[in-house]
């Protein structure tokens, strides 16, 4: 377990995370600030105690499945230094930095292009069955949305890599329960869902997709001959009162009076 001190440094990064993904979207005027809100400590508790992402070609790898969060994952890469201030202020912006959905560019930390829900996972199953083909130790974390389960490739990902026992793959489901235009449940539901992993030769870690002690101790108990998913029960819009469980903040981008009440709240 993490030392309170610890947990209080993880949680000052996740507020900082969370202030830089809310500027981004309100000065482009944006969509995505719910989802990219959700997903805050498991980035930050990859990049900040899990992962090693700056090892060459031994380096750990990420890819952000579910895309439209890339403001998230653009604002940890900052906070890691692998992303400059400039580049993050050059998101969304003709001839900019940084776009909407992330763009292949190892140099920054992005391992893929992504966006187009249901092809993460088959990549990443790909890019750990290379490590194991070629002798490398490096892991390959990827991270999606629960609407994205909806797509008929994730779970043909999910058969190829529960066959071959990829143990160097971590999938991590972002499950708030909510997609673009409604609730899981209202639209395809999806329990039991770690049943579902399961039956396909997955070991199954269900957490508190905010609690760093619950994230940190999956993370460091992974299956060894299995590969391995986090279910992170999740509150899209999390960390500002009146955005989170809300899916209109799923598309919508706060306006000058939003924007302040939100900062207010999340420099408390």
């Amino acid at each position: 377990m993490a030392a309170g001190s610890e947990l209080a440094r993880f949680e000052e990064i996740s507020r900082r995370v969370r202030i830089s993904v809310l500027e981004m979207i309100y000065r482009t005027g944006s969509p995505h600030i719910g989802p990219s809100f959700s997903v805050v400590e498991i980035l930050v508790a990859l990049y900040f105690r899990f992962m090693n992402a700056t090892a060459g070609a031994e380096r750990d790898r990420f890819l952000l499945s579910k895309g439209h969060a890339c403001p998230a994952l653009y604002a940890v890469l900052h906070e890691k230094g692998l992303i400059s201030r400039e580049d993050l202020d050059g998101f969304a912006l003709d001839g900019g930095t940084l776009q909407q959905h992330p763009v292949l560019d190892p140099g920054r930390g992005i391992e893929a292009s992504t966006g187009s829900l249901g092809h993460g996972l088959s990549i990443a199953a790909g890019m750990a069955l290379a490590g194991r083909v070629d002798g490398k130790e490096y892991k390959v974390y990827v991270l999606l949305s629960d609407g994205e389960l909806n797509e008929g490739s994730v779970w043909e990902a999910v058969m190829f890599a529960g066959h071959h026992g990829l143990d160097n793959l971590v999938a991590l489901v972002d499950y708030n329960r909510m997609q673009a235009l409604g609730r899981t449940d209202d639209i395809v539901g999806l329990d039991p869902l770690g049943e579902k992993w399961r039956a396909f030769g997955w070991h199954v870690h269900e957490v508190d997709g905010h609690d760093f002690g619950e994230i940190f101790e999956a993370l460091g108990a992974l299956s060894m001959g299995r590969p391995n998913v986090l279910i992170l029960h999740t509150v899209k819009g999390k960390g500002v009162s009146f955005m989170e469980n809300d899916v209109l903040w799923h598309y919508r981008s706060p306006d000058e009076r939003e924007y302040e009440a939100a900062l207010k709240e999340l420099r408390r």
